[in-house]
């Protein structure tokens, strides 16, 4: 395991730098991961802290399915989605696992909104699957 992380956008104007361990990572398989990713799911490394981020990413907020207040990080020159936020927990910062240098170090534990999975995307049996976001 590592305890730092970097990556970016396609075009390299928005970077970060993560620094500790995540404290979750993960596959979401609701509408709106699905819709942003432009595929079955997003996968994500949730950081508490510890993130740096250069350049300025664009934003758009929306209502997630577990009805909380999210904010989409993304270039405004190639459109890569980077990070989402949460307004509720300032700290958290949820790194879109492609948009690592490297994308081998992630290693989900579970999925998210499993009840609404599309039959085309299956993932891991091994993993943990909740119908919705994780108790607690």
């Amino acid at each position: 395991m590592t305890d730092h992380r970097t990556g970016g956008c396609a075009c390299g104007e928005i970077r970060y730098e993560a620094r500790g361990e995540p404290v979750a990572q993960l596959h979401c398989q609701c509408a709106q991961c699905r819709k942003r990713t432009g595929t079955g799911h997003g996968s994500y490394l949730a950081f508490m802290g510890g993130v740096t981020v250069t350049g300025t990413p664009k934003t758009f907020r929306e209502i997630a399915d577990s009805g909380r207040e999210k904010v989409q990080n993304f270039c405004g020159t190639c459109g890569s989605p980077v990070f989402v936020t949460a307004p509720a927990m300032p700290d958290l910062k949820a790194i879109h696992a492609a948009s690592l240098d490297d994308p081998v170090a992630f290693a989900p534990a579970f999925v998210t909104f499993a009840s609404t999975a599309l039959p085309w995307d299956r993932m891991d049996e091994g993993l943990t699957q909740f119908a919705g976001m994780p108790p607690g």
